[in-house]
């Protein structure tokens, strides 16, 4: 019997001897398996988000910021307190509808908010922390600008527009050509099978991945008809900021005035001295503005660089603004439902001055765009008016300098003539935080 014994006792180590082999074993590929990850950062705001408990929303209808606050465990006298304190850096009554906000709250059981962060457009935001002591600021994010190309060419049924929109950019390259460059040159609703273009354009990144669309066109090359339109972007006043397009020899591409104060509308109503309305018996009424047809809310465009003059409300007239473009010319623009200048203010063509509404006398909404020359109501379609100013003499030779190598760039630019539009990301241009 005692040999038995000595057999069942050594099998019976092994077997546990073999379990806790296992064991080890099962431990050591479980350990194998789970593994730290490491903990990425999630920088925004300037805080690193994993520290907190984040809450996301936006403005909601009726919403102040002691709503918001109360509605996040923060009570009255501690509002009362917030405000008070930042009211010097920051109106609290300018939260607006549908902007979003942040509350960063402690990462504990009692999750009390220590930030508030308000976002009143993509780039800026507003931080309200409360968390030691109160204060706030405004800053913006990290904003990088990124160098592209495009080249394309129109084939027999297609459009520049349907060209861009095949390859996903935006609609706001195209217009950037045909509204702020090529709009005195190139007729864009009229381009013809076999003419092409290149374009140098920098589009605009927030906080590295967010695309905030194109930011400018450096430089362009149209062939329309077989003939050559060249345009390069330079800035001809520094304090004012004016900057135009300008072709290889200096010349500037656009005219001193916009042809309508109004994008994609009609004319209405003409200049017309002799007008007869059957409202008024077919009394002879003159009407001495050009009006030009446009949904309400419309923006309405400073046709050319000036001063507002006048930015008032008043009788027929409605709400209007007035601008004095130079000693000869100035504008007059009827009937808006908003404003959106102050008298001193200088604009520059293209520019928002207001948006079309109904306000004063009309049956219908509209902007009648007045034209004076030497302070008299004229007709602009009847008028001979003039190009923009050109450059400089002393601007000019810094101009030829500053092209020469964006020419030669553009020149080398291959047009693609088996794809209908081909886009090349460039290297980062500039950043700035």
């Amino acid at each position: 019997m005692k040999p038995i014994k000595i057999v069942l006792i050594a099998a019976l180590s092994c077997v546990i001897q073999s379990c806790k082999s296992d064991k080890t074993t099962n431990e050591i590929r479980i350990n194998s398996l789970v593994k730290a990850e490491p903990i990425v950062e999630s920088i925004e705001f300037g805080y690193n988000l994993n520290d907190y408990v984040v809450v996301r929303d936006t403005i909601r209808p009726g919403d102040s910021f002691g709503q918001i606050m109360e509605r996040n465990k923060i009570g009255y006298p501690q509002i009362y307190n917030i405000v008070e304190k930042v009211k010097d850096s920051f109106n609290i009554a300018k939260l607006q509808l549908g902007k979003p906000y942040t509350i960063l709250c402690s990462k504990d059981s009692l999750q009390l908010p220590e930030s508030f962060i308000y976002q009143p457009n993509i780039e800026k935001y507003v931080v309200i922390n409360f968390k030691d002591s109160i204060h706030a600021y405004s800053k913006k994010k990290p904003i990088k600008y990124v160098e592209k190309v495009a080249t394309g060419s129109i084939t027999p049924g297609s459009n520049i527009s349907l060209l861009i929109e095949e390859k996903g950019l935006s609609q706001v390259l195209v217009n950037k050509m045909a509204d702020n460059i090529y709009a005195w040159t190139i007729d864009f609703n009229r381009l013809q099978a076999g003419d092409r273009f290149k374009v140098i354009y920098t589009d605009k990144y927030i906080d590295d991945s967010i695309y905030a669309g194109v930011h400018t066109v450096k430089a362009a090359y149209f062939e329309h008809k077989n003939e050559p339109f060249y345009a390069f972007r330079f800035k001809t006043d520094t304090l004012k900021g004016i900057v135009d397009y300008f072709n290889e020899d200096a010349k500037n591409l656009r005219r001193a005035f916009l042809k309508a104060p109004v994008q994609f509308s009609r004319v209405s109503s003409r200049y017309n001295l002799k007008r007869r309305i059957a409202y008024y018996g077919y009394k002879v009424r003159p009407h001495k503005g050009t009006d030009f047809a446009a949904n309400i809310g419309t923006p309405i465009l400073a046709t050319a660089n000036g001063t507002v003059i006048e930015s008032t409300q008043k009788g027929g007239n409605g709400k209007y603004v007035k601008i004095r473009h130079n000693a000869t010319y100035s504008t007059q623009y009827l009937h808006m439902s908003k404003r959106a200048v102050k008298v001193g203010q200088f604009v520059k063509q293209g520019d928002v001055i207001g948006y079309v509404g109904m306000t004063g006398n009309t049956g219908g909404p509209h902007v009648c765009y007045r034209f004076w020359k030497n302070g008299q109501q004229v007709d602009p379609f009847k008028e001979k008016l003039p190009e923009a100013e050109p450059i400089s003499e002393d601007l000019k030779f810094k101009y030829l300098d500053f092209i020469e190598p964006i020419k030669m760039q553009l020149d080398n630019i291959p047009f693609v003539e088996n794809e209908p539009l081909e886009v090349i990301a460039g290297d980062l241009v500039t950043q700035r935080d």
